[in-house]
């Protein structure tokens, strides 16, 4: 039996997901398919939605901008997309398309896999900039993590109260973000400033030598964020780790296979790169 994975969203057509999850299926010596399903508007998403179904896909990943026009379409949430209110993976378990989020557990998967000294203290400050969807992701798969002392920082506070949905975390604005950047250990950008490489969220000057900085940015892989954290003294971590590791559950959750990951993240650099 060959298995059958899509990737659903606008635009797509450049996405590393596909030789992401074929890489996977030939470790594991499953013999599927993964492909693209570019869906261009929400008007048709219900009849493409159906499409799907019809073909009989054994799961599909979801990305911007459909992660939570899915769930009214799935038959049951797991408890983390439950509590995120987004999906990015859907499986088909039994009868019925069972929605997951990955995004969270991949991010804090890549960031253990980088900086294992993390687990070593579920107290170390963390800040979180911006309040979209994947700092909603990120900050659940943090708490589930176990770590405690959270901050998110955004322009509208509104934003950042409804991630949290009485979690224990403080907010705070971005101006009182760079302003005391140096309380911080670990620093997630997840907003898509930065796709522009002459812009970034906050500014680093202050920044704590030692502290992790992470951009959730992978294209470029260098953002200026980053270069400034590097330049400061701040020991720095790649967005496309993210991709890589949420994929990798993604996948575990369809198969029951945990794949092995190694050299792939060096491969994915020099797409990236040679993507410019």
């Amino acid at each position: 039996m060959s298995l059958k994975f899509k990737l659903i969203g606008y635009p797509i057509k450049h996405s590393l997901s596909p030789w992401i999850q074929t890489t996977f299926l030939e470790r594991s010596g499953i013999k599927g398919s993964y492909t693209l399903h570019e869906i261009a508007n929400e008007g048709i998403f219900e009849e493409e939605i159906n499409k799907l179904k019809a073909a009989e896909v054994n799961g599909f990943n979801i990305t911007v901008p459909y992660k939570e026009t899915i769930i009214p379409y799935l038959d049951r949430l797991d408890v983390t997309a439950e509590r995120v209110g987004a999906v990015n993976t859907v499986a088909l378990e039994g009868n019925n398309w069972v929605g997951y989020n990955t995004d969270g557990v991949g991010y804090v998967q890549a960031l253990r896999d980088k900086f294992p000294d993390m687990d070593g203290n579920k107290d170390v400050p963390i800040l979180i900039l911006g309040a979209g969807g994947a700092a909603r992701g990120i900050f659940h798969g943090l708490v589930l993590a176990g770590f405690k002392n959270l901050t998110l920082a955004n322009r509208t506070r509104s934003k950042c109260e409804n991630i949290i949905n009485g979690a224990d975390a403080s907010i705070i604005t971005l101006a009182e973000a760079e302003k005391n950047i140096a309380a911080f250990d670990v620093i997630i950008q997840t907003s898509s400033v930065g796709m522009n490489e002459a812009e970034q969220i906050i500014d680093l000057s202050n920044l704590r030598q030692g502290a992790i900085v992470s951009d959730i940015v992978y294209q470029p892989l260098v953002t200026q964020f980053l270069k400034q954290a590097e330049e400061k003294g701040g020991r720095i971590h790649y967005g496309h780790t993210m991709l890589l590791y949420q994929a990798q559950k993604a996948f575990e959750i369809w198969t029951n296979k945990n794949v092995n990951v190694e050299g792939m993240d060096e491969e994915m650099i020099e797409k990236i790169k040679g993507d410019k």
